[in-house]
Order: structure tokens, then C-alpha cells, then sequence
């Protein structure tokens, strides 16, 4: 197992000398500066990679993300134009060294939280999601049409009350948190522009988001093959569908439907044990094993369903609702099975994902979920496991 974490680039308060030291030979990261569409140009890659390999003993292991355009996703007309973009961008990656690209096709949002700093019983912070907070901000902040018909009365009623209850500070907390932009980013959107972009999903439903979907990997899939990258998908985060908004990448049946729509290796999963371990119905061992040969990056992190089992929170890396020995061990499985039969890329890339924010670092301003002292707790539990693991096949 490649030990990574993922990096935001020069200004992420974790530096690349702090990811060195945590053990990692691997950085995963974008260039967020390019805006999305554009086509990743040779320099700006270039420049990347030297500024990783001058911190000594690191390499750009993963891409994440290179992220999908929404015209793409909308299968609006330009959409090929896009995709061309894409596809070049995926030629000056292989050129430059880089075999692995995770991405995404959330529609608008590329996750959903209520909560950035939920206090944990040992005083450590975590990433929180609780329905009937986002209810409060779909029904009563937001007020989007239609939103009724996605709440039983009972929540509805829930969601009236609490809002009617609420401080100002409390809910333009609630507000910032749900309209946060991308991971590592401090922009959110405004009220106003984030309903365009959900009214400009108002005839593209289930049906047509995976036909989207399936559209885009046809096109690039084979480019990354004939380069030599594989691209992996993100699942949704969480994994249902939100503000009337479509999720596809959320169940087992999702994945393999999307694998099937180009049966190629490079059409490949970004296995994160964390949104998938928010369904109960989702058997984690179990879609490890079936999916195997077609995961290429693997997020290693433990979400924990609370009484309300919509609602959930990040939970210490080995104690959630993840059986973490049962999928590391698949892992190691996995990629004796790859050695065995000669691949090349025998050894998969995983990063810990979510840690806590915990000791010094409660006193810093970090990304929600990648302050550095909960990722290596997390980093450290899951080597400490794999080690046994491996010792444990002597």
C-alpha cells in the first residue's frame, strides 16, 4: 500500500515537509488554481511536480481531482469541447509521469456537510452530517421549490420548528457550512447563485446523469488506456441524492453499471470507505473483492451512523461503522495478487482521509477534515494494521 495524503498546494497550512515526516512517499493533489475546463498545460504541470520533489522523498503519486465540468455533467452541447480539454489534460499527465486521476460526478456540490467542527466526547473536532440540519437549510434557508417533496411531514414539521429556534449566528453557520465549495477551498457559493445552478438541473434526473456519466468515461477512458493513466471515480458523498439533485455513484449496482459502460481497466474506482460506509447496505469486504482488478486509489476512513442512521459523523479511522481489518486485508490480498501476476502497479495509492482535529492543531486553521495530527493518528492505525496483517501471512 502507497502511503499518500492529499495536498492543496502551496497554501494548504500542512506542508509538504509535515507529509514527509508523517512517512508518505506520496502527494496527492490538483491544480486548484486552473479553473475548471481548462486544459492542465504541460508547464503547469511541470511546476507541480519540481515543487513536490524539492521537499525531498516525495513524488505526485495521484491526481485528485481532475474535476469534470458541468456542461459535461448537464450533457449540454459544449460538452465535447470539454472533454476534449479533458483528454489533452490527460495526455500531459501520462507524459509527465503521473499513472493515477481520481474524479468526480456530483452534480454541483462534491459534498455535504451540516457540520465542519462537531466536538467530540474527547474534546477532538469532526465533520458532521445531520438531515434534519440540511433539511432546515433546504426548507428554510434556502426555501428551494419542490423541496417539500423530499421530506415526510414529520421532518418537515422537525426542520419549521428547530429554524424557528435557531440564533442568526447558528444558522449563517448552517448556511456557510452546506455552501462550502470544494474540499480545501474557503469560497461558498451565495444563496442566489447556488439555486441557478440546482434549477439548471431541473430536467436531468437519475436517468440522464448516468447517461452523462457514461458518455464522458467512454470518451476519456480509452485515452487514459492508450497513455497508460487509470481513472478512478469518486462515490457520492453522502451517498444519496440531495436537494433534488441525482446521485449515481452511490451503491454497488452504481458501480458496476459504470463499469460495464466501458469495460475497460482504465475506467476504474476510487475506493473511499467513508462514503460508501455511510450505507448500511453497502458490504464493504465484499464490493473490495468484486471490484478489485478496477481499483486504483483507495480513501481509508471510518464514518459512524448515529441513532438517526441518515445522520453521521467521521469517526477514529479503526472505530466506525467500516470493518477496517476486513478491507485492508482485502487490500493486501489484492495486491499480492497483482505481484503475483506481474502488474506494474501492484501496490495501490491510499490517503487517510477526514482525521480529526485534535491537539495543536485545534488552535490552527485547517481545511475541514485535512488538519495533519488527525490524518496521521489515522495514517498510523492503518499502517500498524496492514503490518499485522502482512506479518500475520508469514
Amino acid at each position: 500500500m502507497i502511503q499518500t495524503m492529499r495536498w492543496f498546494g502551496p497554501k494548504d497550512p500542512v506542508s509538504l515537509a509535515h507529509i514527509r515526516q508523517a512517512g508518505c512517499t506520496g502527494v496527492v493533489t490538483a491544480l486548484h488554481q486552473i479553473p475548471v475546463g481548462e486544459i492542465w498545460s504541460p508547464e503547469a504541470i511541470a511546476e507541480r511536480i519540481v515543487l513536490i520533489e524539492k521537499a525531498g522523498g516525495l513524488y505526485w503519486s495521484v491526481v485528485e481531482s481532475l474535476p469534470v465540468h458541468e456542461a459535461i455533467k448537464k450533457g449540454l452541447p459544449s460538452r465535447d469541447e470539454y472533454i476534449a480539454n479533458y483528454q489533452i489534460s490527460l495526455r500531459n499527465l501520462a507524459a509527465a509521469g503521473i499513472q493515477t486521476v481520481c474524479y468526480n460526478f456530483m452534480p454541483v456540490l462534491d459534498w455535504s456537510r451540516t457540520d465542519l467542527v462537531y466536538e467530540l466526547p474527547n474534546g477532538a473536532k469532526t465533520l458532521r452530517f445531520v438531515w434534519q440540519d440540511f433539511a432546515v437549510f433546504d426548507l428554510c434557508i434556502l426555501k428551494r421549490p419542490g423541496a417539500d417533496q423530499d421530506y415526510t411531514p414529520e421532518e418537515q414539521k422537525a426542520a419549521v420548528a428547530h429554524f424557528s429556534s435557531m440564533s442568526t449566528r447558528e444558522k449563517d453557520k448552517l448556511q456557510k457550512t452546506v455552501l462550502l465549495g470544494l474540499p480545501g477551498s474557503e469560497e461558498a457559493f451565495t444563496l442566489e447563485t447556488f439555486q441557478s445552478l440546482l434549477d439548471n438541473y431541473a430536467q436531468i434526473g437519475d436517468t440522464e446523469l448516468r447517461q452523462n456519466l457514461y458518455y464522458f468515461i467512454q470518451q476519456v477512458a480509452p485515452v487514459a488506456a492508450e497513455c497508460g493513466i487509470n481513472l478512478c471515480i469518486h462515490p457520492d458523498d453522502p451517498p444519496q441524492p440531495l436537494l433534488g439533485l441525482p446521485r449515481v455513484v452511490s451503491t454497488a449496482a452504481d458501480l458496476q453499471q459504470l463499469l460495464d459502460a466501458c469495460p475497460i481497466r482504465a475506467n476504474g474506482i476510487t475506493f473511499c470507505t467513508g462514503s460508501l460506509g455511510v450505507r448500511a447496505d453497502n458490504d464493504l469486504p465484499i464490493m473490495f473483492s468484486r471490484f478489485a482488478e478496477r481499483i486504483h486509489f483507495i480513501h481509508l476512513r471510518a464514518t459512524k451512523r448515529e441513532d438517526n442512521p441518515l445522520n453521521f459523523h467521521e469517526a477514529d479511522h479503526l472505530n466506525g461503522d467500516v470493518d477496517m481489518y476486513a478491507v485492508v486485508k482485502a487490500i493486501v490480498l489484492e495486491e499480492k495478487r497483482r505481484s503475483g501476476a506481474g502488474y506494474k502497479d501492484a501496490q495501490i495509492p491510499f490517503r487517510p482521509d477526514h482525521g480529526h482535529q485534535m491537539l495543536d492543531d485545534l488552535g490552527k486553521k485547517t481545511y475541514p477534515g485535512y488538519s495533519a495530527i488527525g490524518r496521521l493518528k489515522g495514517l498510523a492505525e492503518i499502517r500498524g494494521l496492514e503490518m499485522g496483517i502482512r506479518l500475520s501471512f508469514r
